[in-house]
């Protein structure tokens, strides 16, 4: 029970209230008429000077129901407390007040803990004093006590209804940033190796070939350029005061660019059967992305690989993706050396509902299979 208590008082305000708005100017501007109307067609309306001008007068307390919560109780439920100093004791009765409600609701909705505790203690003061008193009749006190518990209880729902909505808000950006730093590995990974190797390639026949230095290097620089233009793409939507570029992402038809990459090292045949025209983008951006990882990694951990083989295969529930080589399967090649990229197929298949796996064939080479739902609906 203290530690519920502690974690009460300790509760910060909810982030981001706005100060002001049109409807709050609405609010004011309907009520003050309304008091005014009320104080002139009322009858029975004890006090009626008095009563007009302290309910005019706490009317504007509504602007800064949000920004200071409990400053605004504290003073309405002081300038009331005191008016029946000037009344003969009479309490003000208008109709009109019953916008202290919306204050109460405010408190609990957007103050502290502390200031919650505060201003509930203010709230029961008071009324204890007018119980004291003989202000308050018992039935007037369990009218009394329900109308606040209801709007306190409002303000409670309505917060934490707020607070599970921006808890669900930052879930989503941590996968957001997940799927963005699998992107940003895959990217970078597939376009350096491509760079490695090409550079490699240019620095074994420079010697007889001079040219193919100069060729080495028109490529690194192609290959530097659309790398930093992805990266610079991922990078823009972490950053609030940068718009977003909205242009698709990878899909499967873009697997004709592996195979078209494939300048050095081992060749990259692509081969795509089944219908594909109503794939949901992300599996089609999944499926490129894995078959991109795998390609990279066999690239730079194939020994003697001559061919890398992708295939992918779709049927009317899933998509089917295999990535082979023909590489030697030595000591050297295990699923650890592909480190966080083989974590990161799996992790993407797995958010999808579906699977991938890695391991040697029998004979020579190394596969990647994933096989993914059609609609991409994880399991």
């Amino acid at each position: 029970m203290q530690g519920l208590l502690r974690s009460v008082w300790a509760e910060p305000r909810p982030p981001g209230p706005p100060r002001r708005v049109w409807r709050d100017w609405l609010l004011v501007g309907v009520l003050v008429p309304a008091a005014v109307l009320e104080g002139v067609l009322r009858p029975d309306l004890p006090w009626r000077v008095i009563s007009l001008v302290v309910t005019v007068g706490l009317v504007p307390t509504l602007l800064w129901r949000r920004t200071r919560p409990l400053v605004m109780v504290a003073i309405v439920f002081a300038v009331t407390s005191a008016a029946p100093l000037f009344t003969g004791g009479d309490p003000v009765e208008t109709y009109t007040m019953v916008f202290v409600l919306i204050l109460l609701y405010s408190l609990f909705r957007w103050g502290s803990g502390r200031e919650a505790v505060i201003g509930l203690a203010v709230m029961l003061t008071v009324v204890c004093l007018s119980i004291l008193f003989g202000r308050l009749s018992s039935p007037d006190v369990v009218a009394a006590f329900a109308v606040m518990l209801s709007a306190l209880a409002l303000g409670v729902a309505f917060r934490y209804r707020a607070g599970a909505r921006l808890r669900e808000l930052d879930q989503v950006k941590l996968l957001e940033r997940e799927q963005l730093a699998r992107d940003l590995h895959d990217t970078v990974a597939h376009h350096v190796s491509a760079m490695a190797i090409r550079a490699q390639a240019g620095l074994a026949t420079a010697a007889t070939r001079p040219e193919a230095a100069t060729d080495a290097l028109r490529v690194i620089e192609a290959e530097a350029s659309r790398t930093l233009a992805e990266m610079r793409a991922m990078v823009r939507v972490l950053r609030r005061n940068e718009p977003a570029e909205r242009a698709p992402g990878r899909h499967i038809a873009d697997l004709e660019q592996l195979a078209g990459s494939a300048r050095v090292g081992p060749s990259v045949n692509v081969e795509i059967r089944g219908d594909l025209a109503d794939l949901s983008p992300s599996v089609g951006a999944a499926v490129y992305r894995i078959a991109q990882e795998s390609v990279t990694n066999a690239r730079r951990h194939a020994r003697h690989a001559t061919r890398i083989e992708v295939s992918v295969a779709a049927d009317d529930t899933s998509v089917r993706l295999r990535v082979s080589d023909d590489g030697d399967n030595s000591s050297t090649r295990s699923i650890a050396s592909v480190g966080y990229g083989l974590i990161g197929m799996i992790e993407r298949a797995g958010l999808l509902g579906g699977t991938c796996e890695a391991g040697p064939n029998p004979g020579r080479g190394w596969t990647v299979t994933a096989v993914l739902p059609r609609a991409g609906a994880a399991t």
